[in-house]
């Protein structure tokens, strides 16, 4: 009989550290870098083809937003451009009539100073000469002056038409990166307003199970490092897959209820994040265990 018992003790013994030997080192749930997208205009919905549970690829036209507004505005814009390049023209058609003046002046005086020497020409045609060049120097200047400050006005309105045109391309809205809609928040003919998140997104193909771990396990844990990660393939056996280390807690927290005994929440743990590739299993909040 005491043989019996004794053997029963061992081999309950064997079953436990056979338990032991396969518990994990860390415990936790998957999750997904998600993104909003937001619109960056205001105005009517027009095209919205985000749907909960569809792919989209990168650079897919999402959502249009009503660019009514914004076109006029720019036409409004257009026109007054349009008006000052003619004031510009005009502008330049006086400095070129002026400076012909200038030109002819400057002939007449050469000729005067000329039969001066001779005695054929007066110091005051000399001198009325000289005041007509001062004076179409200066309505040079003047007219200068009006050509500066129209090029700056026509310097406001581009700035004002490629303002007006980089709005209207927001309101276009290209899906940035592939994934799955998570969740939308907008429908189709909704105002949009801006800020307002539209959709949520996330690529799936690349999981991150978050776990915890002790401050006795921190030490051989580095980022980069390969792991173990398993997930239940059915009630009794679980599957195994590879992981990588690229996320660490700089500081320590209380042990998360959801995950840990009454007596272990008073420890204090880090948090690492387990980035795994996804083949398809892997859900958003489903269990995962990783083994250093």
């Amino acid at each position: 009989m005491k043989t019996k018992n004794l053997l029963l003790f061992i081999a309950i013994a064997l079953i436990s550290c056979s338990r032991n030997n396969d518990l994990s080192d860390a415990y936790g749930n998957f999750e997904v870098d998600d993104v909003i997208i937001s619109a960056e205009a205001t105005g009517k919905l027009l095209f919205f083809t985000a749907e909960e549970g569809k792919k989209l690829a990168a650079g897919e036209r999402i959502a249009v937003i009503d660019t009514t507004d914004l076109v006029l505005k720019r036409n409004q814009l257009t026109a007054q451009q349009k008006a000052t390049y003619s004031k510009i023209e005009n502008i330049r058609s006086q400095i070129e009539v002026q400076n012909q003046q200038l030109a002819n002046l400057n002939t007449d005086k050469y000729r005067i100073e000329k039969l001066l020497k001779d005695g054929a020409a007066t110091q005051k045609q000399l001198d009325d000469i000289n005041g007509q060049t001062e004076l179409i120097n200066r309505q040079i200047s003047s007219t200068n002056t009006q050509y500066t400050t129209v090029r700056s006005e026509l310097e406001v309105f581009n700035t004002q038409i490629e303002q007006v045109n980089e709005s209207i391309r927001k309101c276009s809205i290209y899906n940035p990166l592939e994934g799955i809609v998570l969740e939308t928040f907008s429908e189709l003919n909704e105002i949009a307003v801006f800020g307002k998140a539209l959709y949520k997104i996330a690529d799936m193909n690349q999981m991150i199970l978050r776990v915890y771990v002790s401050g006795n396990q921190l030490p051989s844990i580095m980022l980069g490092q390969e792991v173990q990660v398993l997930i239940d393939k059915d009630q009794k056996t679980n599957r195994s897959l590879i992981g990588q280390v690229s996320w660490i807690s700089e500081s320590a927290e209380f042990t998360p209820k959801i995950i840990q005994t009454k007596e272990e929440r008073v420890n204090m743990v880090y948090a690492i994040k387990v980035r795994v590739k996804n083949d398809g299993s892997l859900k958003i909040g489903m269990p995962g265990e990783v083994k250093f």
